[in-house]
């Protein structure tokens, strides 16, 4: 036994490793000894100079007989050493010769495997177990990846492989299809024919007998199957994507866009079921309300669900995969279409719109139910439940469209103002008790009264005419506002500060929109200028009377408009005074074509002088007329006396620049100023009564400043030097009020002849 040991041993070389220790060991131990006893001869021999010449040759010896067996020892360890490279070497050989074979045999498994896989797939496609076939196509598929993982293959096969794996899955995916299709069967209109609520008329959604319920409402085996094998062949989804698009496109949509349109559910005996889109006869109404979109797709989605979608695809529901699908689209429709146009248009229909939150959450909890909907809360909800926000926003919108328009429409139908007019203020709730406690407090500190009241006309907008527009605007200003009252915080703000938008869109808006009709047309400046005035009018107390009944954020000083009055009173006083600019350049030009007045005698002269003062005598009566009952009194008459004393200013000017007047000259130009002086006071007819208009011609030396000059003017172009003179009257007379020492004797140089008698005038006037 001990003889075989060592023969195995010595076969695998570790008895020549252990020989070679010990001989080694006893090697290194002689070789001390050698040392030991070279070292002590050589002291003896040099240090103590002992003779040992003996002793010496047998040291000799003895090494010699070491450092041949060194050589020896040496000469086998090499032996050894190579012995080892050798078997290395070999070793690897083997090792990669192994695993060669063993990858090859790994190979030859795979393709055992794909073949088995293919074989088996084949028998299962043809006895339509779609499941068991595409399992065995994705083993056949998962082997020609192993197959292609090994990069020291290099089979030819591999191509062929892959192409009958590909033409296989295609095969497969065609009979899949295939199934599909005559499980689910869609009508559709043609795509020539336009898109309305007719078209839909023709969509038809069948699911065919191989879909029919048992006595419980589970999906057959070959549906399952067909959905199952598509899952795992990865085109679940691309199917069911495309199934979801043509759903919302031609059903689900259509169904929440028009009211009239409805589903039609036709269960057939044998034949399957239908899903049909009818329309109402009897709706007439526009829009679907909430509750009808609901009930409606729910039809749909719950008829889906109990013949086509109750199948599980892994840890998936097929009607989660179709809802995660459909849902943001659907959802979008649903607000767009449908919640947006249900948003009350009032605040006391809020507590209605509570309705249809419920609906809505009734709604996604049977999409629940059904797997469709996953999470717990969606857009849809989200959108109903903050219906405050969004009434605020639809009221604020539809305020600010109905502003621009009433802005942008005629300004000449108008509406007579009295002082009497008041806006119409609805009457308010008591304000909270808080404010009631500042109101009382204030009272009782304020005791005192003003013995001096004022008059009940006081703070009255005098009697005009403004825009019937403008009365809207202000109208519809007061109804956002009570909305605002009673309305959530955010809400009230909203409105609020949309009301502020509105004024500011009129300052914007009608200036940049009417600018060359308020140019043109001085009865539209009229009715600006009064529109502006009206509204600062009624902002300087607007904001006062809801300030106690709104959020305490507006009440302490926010809710005002106070800030805008100044603003509109400027700017209905630009508008009005660039169209008296207008007016007043218009009447300039007009007189400029009467020759300054010079030559009169002449004929032709004359002509275009009287035509002249004419046409602004006209040109005035017909702004009198146009501002009649138009401007408030007090304004018209300003206007107009502002424009006839330009004109009279005009001529006086042209007159004083004359430096010779004949006789008959004067003549005709007193003519012509008496013309003025007879006609200009009857321009002013502010009021529609002809009587009543007297008070004002009478008071036209109010309104026309230089009117006493130019009627002292005209007196002077009839009298002699004496009646100059005389109303002079050194200084102190009615002429001396209107003209200046030097303007009075270059008239009298003007009209007299250089005489002893004008000398005699011209040196009493000083």
């Amino acid at each position: 036994m001990a003889s075989f040991v060592t023969e195995v041993l010595a076969s695998s070389g570790k008895l020549e490793k252990e020989d070679l220790s010990s001989r080694i060991s006893k090697m290194s131990r002689k070789v001390e000894d050698t040392k030991e006893e070279v070292c002590d001869m050589i002291n003896k021999r040099y240090s103590d100079f002992l003779p040992s010449l003996q002793s010496s040759e047998e040291l000799m010896l003895q090494v010699d007989a070491v450092s041949k067996e060194m050589d020896t020892l040496k000469s086998c360890i090499e032996n050894e050493v190579q012995n080892v490279h050798v078997a290395v070497t070999e070793y690897t050989k083997l090792k990669q010769q192994l695993e060669k074979n063993t990858i090859i045999i790994t190979m030859l498994g795979h393709l055992k495997e794909f073949h088995s896989a293919m074989e088996e797939f084949n028998k299962a496609l043809l006895e339509k177990k779609y499941v068991d076939a595409a399992n065995q196509l994705e083993k056949a598929r998962k082997n020609v990846e192993a197959l292609k993982g090994w990069k020291t293959s290099e089979l030819p096969l591999l191509s062929a492989l892959s192409s009958e794996l590909t033409v296989q899955r295609e095969n497969l995916i065609y009979h899949l299809g295939d199934e599909w299709k005559r499980l689910v069967i869609w009508k559709l209109p043609s795509t020539k024919e336009p898109v309305g609520e007719k078209s839909f008329l023709k969509v038809e959604l069948k699911l065919s007998s191989a879909c029919s319920k048992d006595d419980e409402p589970k999906p057959p085996a070959l549906l399952s199957c067909v959905l199952q094998a598509l899952a795992i062949q990865g085109d679940l989804q691309h199917k069911i994507k495309l199934f979801s698009q043509v759903l919302l496109k031609n059903m689900l949509k259509p169904l929440v866009m028009y009211a009239s349109l409805s589903v039609r559910v036709t269960e057939q005996q044998g034949d399957g079921t239908t899903l049909a889109l009818q329309c109402l006869e009897e709706s007439h109404e526009e829009r679907c309300t909430p509750s009808q979109v609901y009930n409606k797709l729910l039809l749909v989605l719950k008829t889906l669900h109990s013949y086509l979608l109750d199948v599980s695809i892994g840890d998936k529901k097929l009607s989660t995969i179709l809802g995660e699908l459909i849902w943001e689209d659907m959802s979008h429709t649903i607000i767009h279409e449908c919640l947006v146009h249900s948003i009350p248009t009032n605040s006391s229909q809020l507590e209605k719109y509570n309705t249809v939150i419920k609906e809505t959450e009734e709604f996604e909890k049977s999409l629940k139910e059904m797997e469709y909907l996953q999470g717990d809360s969606t857009d849809l909800l989200r959108y109903a439940r903050d219906v405050n926000c969004h009434f605020a926003s639809k009221k604020c919108k539809d305020v600010i469209v109905a502003a621009r328009k009433l802005m942008t429409s005629k300004m000449h139908n108008t509406v007579k103002i009295t002082p009497d007019s008041k806006l119409r203020l609805p009457k308010l709730p008591a304000p909270s008790s808080e404010v009631k406690v500042k109101q009382e407090s204030f009272k009782e500190e304020v005791t005192m009264e003003n013995s001096k009241q004022l008059s009940a006309w006081s703070l009255r907008l005098p009697a005009c005419r403004i825009s019937e527009s403008v009365q809207q605007l202000m109208e519809l200003a007061i109804d956002t506002l009570c909305e605002a009252v009673g309305s959530s915080t955010q809400c009230a703000l909203q409105l609020f500060f949309t009301v502020r938008n509105i004024f500011q869109l009129f300052y914007d808006v009608v200036p940049t929109y009417h600018k060359e009709n308020l140019l043109k047309f001085p009865h539209l400046a009229a009715i600006q200028h009064n529109n502006c005035m009206y509204l600062a009018h009624h902002l300087l107390t607007l904001g006062h009377h809801f300030r106690n009944h709104l959020p305490q954020s507006l009440s302490e000083g926010v809710a005002t408009f106070v800030d805008m009055v100044p603003g509109f009173r400027k700017l209905g006083a630009q508008c009005f005074l660039a169209q008296l600019n207008v007016q007043r350049a218009e009447l300039l030009e007009r007189l400029s074509t009467a020759h300054n007045f010079c030559n009169l005698d002449d004929e032709e002269n004359y002509t275009a002088a009287s035509k002249a003062v004419r046409q602004v005598i006209h040109q005035l009566k017909q702004l009198g007329t146009v501002w009649q009952d138009v401007l408030p009194v007090s304004i018209y008459c300003k206007a107009m006396g502002n424009l006839l004393n330009t004109a009279i200013t005009e001529v006086t000017a042209k007159i004083m620049m004359l430096e010779d007047i004949s006789s008959e000259d004067g003549e005709h130009l007193h003519t012509l100023c008496q013309t003025i002086i007879e006609e200009g006071p009857l321009v002013f007819i502010p009021l529609a009564e002809e009587k009543k208009n007297k008070r004002y011609q009478q008071e036209v030396p109010l309104y026309v400043r230089k009117w006493g000059t130019f009627k002292e003017l005209v007196i002077v172009l009839r009298a002699n030097l004496q009646e100059i003179v005389d109303r002079w009257t050194d200084g102190k007379g009615p002429l001396a009020l209107e003209f200046s020492s030097s303007e009075v004797k270059s008239l009298i140089r003007a009209l007299f002849q250089n005489t002893e008698r004008r000398a005699a005038a011209l040196a009493k006037i000083k």
